[in-house]
Parts: structure tokens; C-alpha cells; sequence
């Protein structure tokens, strides 16, 4: 199988690509950075600039899946700027991808998304599945939104959708965890506010054999990509503290305080989705690291 995939030099990206090559697929990935192109057997670079409306139209060659992962961080501050690049980055990147396949002749039958659960709305006692059609009045809820929507166009091209609304991702290699250990390692783990928002986290690995998975099984419709067992901001923090042998005794970090530091992006901290991933074991999904002890386990050994 010929692949497609945007951000595939991300953390997320990365680590899919290294999945399929071993599995014997090969591999087109569209970047901005004509230096970060390479042309080797089964991984072919392609440059694209979608402010620009440029792509390679030979990206497409052969292509049966593409997997979507292209957009800014939303782990910087939320200027009003920077808060435009999050959506167009987003909607943007999928509206180039839309209108090359619209207009040229290709064989791509399945469209696999990243997505995100900030679409849920905050709540300590909800338990969200994809059946949930409420969406949370914030920045991000509206982001996921306008993300989806972009994507659900595809399926006026006869292609197969499937969107992963991904959790907090736990790696080695970037992302949420090693932002947490900074403070933990120097013995200032703390709870942020209350500690009691739910954090509903999963595995890098289990991530990309997800979607893997999801390519496979042509899964269409939303998916919630999350471990089995949720836990809360401070039973997250506390494990990471244990599991790294530093003290756990500071005070909550009160909410104001990160707001004045971090402005806006601050809710990414104490929004609380509490989210199931019944629908992809279900369909046949086994998780890995059903537990966030045995994933600590293994990043932070």
C-alpha cells in the first residue's frame, strides 16, 4: 500500500511512518522544508506550501491512503495571530489536498485525520463517546470543528473518512510529558487547580498502531484515540513524580496564576474530558498500555 502523509516529520508523524516502512508499505510525505526532502526507496519527500496554494501534484502517484496530521502546535501562546495560524494551518493544508484530488485523476479511497477530544466539553462527570454531538464553547472546541468539517468534504470525492480525535499523547520524545517532568524533576510537581480534571491520555505506540490500525480496517467516522483508563491531573502528576522518585508535596498550582503566565492557552491544563475508547475496541483495537502506570513504565525507565 502507497501512503500519504502530512506532518509525518512531527512526533506523531515521525513515528507512523517508521510503523508503516516496517510493515512493508511505502511512504509519500508532503513538507514545507525542501531540505527536509529525501528520495529513498519506499519514503519520497514532496514539497507543498499550502498558504501558497503549491504542491507537488506528483505527491499523489500511486496513493491509496492519505493520513492527515499537518498543523501548528497548540502547545505555544495564543496570540490572536498565532491562534489564525492554528485553524488555517489546519483547514487550509486539507482544502489543497481537497482540490488536487478534485481536479486530477487519482486512486485514494481512504482519508484518515487527526482530530482532537478538545472538541468535548469540559465537564468532571461526563463520559464522552463519539455519539456525543455536544461541543465545547471554547477556542479549541471551535477549532476541531472547523478541522472536521474540512475533512468530512472528502466524502463528496467517494472517499472513505475517518477522523481520530486524539487524547494527551505520552512520548519520550516530545510532547506533553516532558513539559510536566521539567517541574517534577526539579521537586515542584504539583496538581494544576484543583487536580480532579480528567486526562484522558494514550501511548504514542498505541497511537500509531491505531491508526495503522484504522488504515487496515478502512475504519469511516470518529474515533476516539485514548487509552482505557483515564486518570486525573493529579493522579498524572503524582505518577510521573513517583515514578521518577521526587517529592510530591507542593501546593495546587491555582488557575489564575497559570492564566497570567500562559494567557489563554492555559485551558488546555484544566479543560477536563473524561473519554472513551469503548468504539475502537470494540472494532477491534487492543490496546497495549491499557493503564498509565505501565506506560510510565516504559517511557520514563
Amino acid at each position: 500500500m502507497k501512503i500519504l502523509i502530512t506532518g509525518a516529520t512531527g512526533m506523531i508523524g515521525s513515528e507512523l511512518a517508521s510503523l508503516l516502512l516496517q510493515n512493508g508499505h511505502s511512504i509519500h510525505y508532503l513538507s514545507t522544508s525542501k531540505k527536509d526532502l529525501k528520495n529513498e526507496p519506499n519514503y519520497q519527500g514532496f514539497h507543498w506550501n499550502p498558504q501558497q496554494g503549491v504542491i507537488d501534484e506528483n505527491c499523489m502517484l500511486g496513493v491509496d491512503v492519505i493520513v492527515h496530521l499537518a498543523g501548528a502546535s497548540i502547545s505555544k501562546r495564543w496570540t490572536q495571530t498565532y491562534k489564525q495560524e492554528i485553524i488555517e494551518s489546519r483547514i487550509v493544508s486539507a482544502n489543497l489536498l481537497y482540490k488536487l484530488l478534485k481536479c486530477n485523476p487519482h486512486q485514494v479511497k481512504h482519508f484518515v485525520s487527526a482530530s482532537a477530544i478538545g472538541i468535548y466539553p469540559d465537564s468532571l462527570t461526563q463520559n464522552y463517546t463519539e455519539d456525543n454531538k455536544s461541543v465545547d464553547a471554547s477556542f479549541l472546541g471551535n477549532v476541531v470543528v472547523k478541522w472536521e468539517e474540512s475533512v468530512d468534504k472528502f466524502k463528496l470525492l467517494n472517499i472513505k473518512v475517518c477522523k481520530i480525535r486524539t487524547g494527551l499523547v505520552l512520548s519520550d520524545k516530545g510532547g506533553a510529558l516532558k513539559e510536566m517532568k521539567k517541574p517534577i524533576q526539579m521537586g515542584l510537581g504539583s496538581p494544576f487547580g484543583s487536580g480532579k480534571q480528567w486526562q484522558s491520555w494514550i501511548h504514542i505506540s498505541d497511537l500509531v498502531h491505531l491508526y495503522y490500525f484504522a488504515i487496515l480496517k478502512e475504519w469511516q467516522g470518529v474515533y476516539n484515540a485514548v487509552a482505557p483508563n483515564p486518570v486525573t491531573n493529579a493522579e498524572l502528576t503524582k505518577a510521573i513524580a513517583t515514578k521518577l522518585n521526587k517529592p510530591f508535596f507542593m501546593p495546587n498550582i491555582p488557575q489564575f496564576l497559570l492564566k497570567i503566565m500562559l494567557g489563554e492557552m492555559h485551558m488546555l491544563l484544566f479543560a477536563s474530558q473524561k473519554v472513551s475508547s469503548q468504539k475502537a475496541i470494540d472494532n477491534g483495537f487492543e490496546f497495549r498500555y491499557h493503564h498509565l502506570e505501565q506506560a510510565l513504565n516504559d517511557l520514563l525507565a
